[in-house]
């Protein structure tokens, strides 16, 4: 009966950060930086309001697109943030994670025969959804420009079957963002186009020169733009699954469908939850942004004292260093560290074939974690010059 199995499904792949990380499950003091998961308990506050849903009986169903007072707060809360200005009724849908509000935008716009364009390297999550729609993944290669894609690449790529173009930035795996003058250039490119734009802004609240700027804060952008948020890496509530999708409501109209065939609605316990994280706590990602800017500067320092060459991030909690000088593709250089150092790393492979060359350290973990891991790389690198 195999053979009967959808060949979209049979043909996309788990994600390689999660393939890499459970093939090193077998090794023994190991020192990891591979998951992108906050090493912040989440709020107090956050964790209290979850408690008392459960206690208030706050269990139930709630509207689709989520408790109207949670979809205010998110609304009010990146009006605050980035100036974006989305009606609570009817351009905002609370999602169970962002990785769910990824699938339903791409399931909403794309069609068979469609292309988006994703600047690479660039994380997994968003070339197999692309696949299951029946559409193609474009690759523009940015390791030239600083890993930013640039309004010349951008216009190199596109075509006449170009549906959407994805900004996923704060960056995973580079950790680099655009600013409002790159911004602006690809704005040039698009604004006359009948092209979405997917801009995935997960870690907008952890940059740290300067503040995030979203491309639909542009008012010939905002009409063509859908917004991807949320509190896992903001509020460290990677499981309590809270996403967010902003967009106007002809796009949120439709893409509230495929949700609530979907999941019918998020969490009504995380909702409440969530409600907490964006009022009463609201300034809590300032507290962990301060802590991850000193780990960024500490890695970012050592890796540049190994003789790596790197692009400092300035947003997430990821660094990618280049290795291709030793000879080795990312995958055995990776299973070396692993097996020789006892440092996990996840290859740059996992982020397309662009990643060639690069290996992705996450900061989030603590600063004794990540000295203990330079130390061991750094003896590692001596041994293999």
């Amino acid at each position: 009966m195999e053979h009967l199995l959808n060949s979209h499904v049979k043909n996309i792949q788990i994600s390689g950060i999660r393939q890499f990380f459970n093939m090193i499950q077998k090794y023994d003091n190991l020192v990891s930086l591979t998951i992108g998961q906050p090493d912040f308990p989440t709020p107090s506050l956050v964790k209290e309001a979850g408690k008392r849903a459960i206690t208030e009986n706050v269990t139930s169903y709630t509207h689709n697109a989520g408790f109207l007072e949670l979809r205010q707060a998110a609304c009010s809360f990146v009006n605050d943030r980035y100036r974006l200005s989305y009606d609570p009724a009817n351009e905002v849908i609370v999602t169970t994670g962002a990785s769910e509000a990824i699938d339903i935008a791409f399931r909403t716009i794309l069609e068979e025969g469609t292309e988006v364009i994703l600047p690479a390297p660039i994380y997994p999550g968003y070339e197999p959804i692309i696949k299951l729609c029946g559409a193609t993944p474009v690759y523009v290669d940015v390791r030239d420009t600083g890993f930013r894609l640039t309004a010349d690449a951008l216009q190199k790529a596109i075509t006449d079957r170009t549906r959407c173009v994805v900004l996923p930035y704060p960056s995973n795996p580079t950790g680099v963002s655009l600013s409002s003058e790159e911004l602006q250039e690809i704005i040039s490119v698009l604004q006359d186009k009948d092209i979405f734009v997917l801009s995935d802004e997960i870690y907008s609240e952890l940059v740290y020169e300067g503040t995030h700027t979203s491309i639909a804060s542009f008012p010939s952008m905002r009409d063509k733009t859908i917004v991807i948020n949320g509190l896992s890496k903001s509020h460290s509530m990677t499981g309590w699954r809270i996403g967010f999708l902003f967009a106007p409501a002809y796009i949120t109209k439709e893409m509230l469908k495929v949700h609530q065939y979907n999941v019918t609605c998020a969490s009504s316990i995380s909702q409440y939850a969530g409600i907490e994280a964006l009022t009463m706590a609201k300034d809590a990602p300032r507290l962990m942004r301060h802590q991850y800017k000193k780990r960024r500067d500490y890695l970012y320092h050592r890796l540049q004292s190994m003789g790596l060459t790197v692009e400092k991030p300035t947003g997430a909690f990821y660094i990618f260093p280049y290795i291709g000088q030793f000879g080795m593709n990312s995958f055995d250089f990776a299973m070396k560290l692993v097996q020789e150092a006892g440092v996990a790393v996840v290859p740059g492979t996992a982020f397309s074939e662009y990643g060639e060359g690069y290996i992705r350290l996450s900061y989030a973990y603590s600063m004794e974690t990540l000295i203990e891991a330079c130390n061991r790389l750094e003896t590692f690198i001596q041994q293999m010059q």
